[in-house]
């Protein structure tokens, strides 16, 4: 569902929310046409970088020393425009200028990166020029930001998430598809330390099932494993090395001695007694 903003919210606003002055920012609106950018995949995707950073020298709309950072929308419908990316300009290129064109060092920018494709605002018309420096935008309205997009369950065999990725999925409304999926089953699933290659293999049964089970590393980064809670003790951001993963699936009816035979021929099968980190 699109939330419509009607209580005055505007650009200058979120920039106050990021951190940023208008003096920080640049903002961009592009369109859609021959010779530049031809499509709206081509505005989202990784050509939108190298045409941005090539600017012309006569009757340029933006100043001598732009800003540093870059924020592009995509025009819309009317006045309106649509929040693509955020670039960093870390200054002209001064090697790579002709007497036509110049060219700047962008980079990446993870500025209002969680209003991707979300955030739409009413380019000003004072006049509609397609780039403004920060003080000429902030009176811009916020006229929506959409809810984030769903993320699709990939299928239990497909199922490969950091510890990052996992507080986001228990927490995340855009994973609300995951939770459902992962409460619905129990079964064996698989801790990876990408830091020491280290496998711990784990059930989560009965009422607990995956999300009940998941939702405690996730909280604490050890479910109360003896081993992995070793690892907290030492260091506790060692989590962000964990990678979690799914070897069965049982549905909720299964006995729980299957459960718990098909742990142990994990455990066998992956050494993980012997060279992992299960302890029992």
């Amino acid at each position: 569902m699109d939330n419509d903003i009607s209580g005055g919210l505007t650009l200058g606003n979120l920039f106050q929310a990021a951190g940023l002055t208008p003096e920080d920012v640049q903002v961009i609106r592009h369109t859609l046409k021959p010779g530049g950018l031809k499509t709206r995949a081509d505005a989202m995707g990784p050509g939108l970088l190298p045409y941005v950073r090539e600017q012309g020298i006569r009757n340029s709309k933006l100043p001598a020393t732009p800003p540093r950072i870059w924020l592009n929308f995509l025009a819309t419908t009317g006045r309106r425009a649509r929040f693509l990316t955020a670039h960093e300009n870390r200054g002209e290129v001064l090697a790579e200028r002709t007497d036509l064109r110049r060219y700047f060092d962008l980079q990446p920018s993870p500025v209002f990166a969680a209003l991707a494709d979300r955030l739409v605002i009413e380019w000003s018309n004072d006049p509609v020029n397609w780039a403004k420096t920060g003080d000429l935008a902030t009176g811009m309205a916020v006229v929506e930001i959409a809810d984030p997009a769903s993320v699709p369950f990939p299928g239990f065999d497909s199922l490969l998430v950091s510890h990052d990725e996992l507080q986001a999925v228990i927490s995340d409304d855009r994973y609300m598809q995951w939770r459902t999926a992962l409460s619905s089953v129990q079964g064996i699933y698989l801790i990876a330390d990408t830091k020491t290659g280290k496998l711990y293999v784990g059930k989560a049964d009965g009422a607990e099932r995956f999300l009940g089970r998941w939702s405690e590393y996730a909280r604490n980064g050890h479910g109360g494993n003896v081993a992995l809670r070793e690892l907290a003790a030492a260091d506790a951001r060692h989590r962000l090395h964990f990678q979690f993963s799914i070897l069965q699936v049982f549905s909720p009816s299964a006995p729980a001695a299957h459960v718990d035979a098909a742990e142990a021929h994990f455990k066998r099968a992956l050494l993980t007694r012997q060279f992992g980190m299960n302890l029992n």
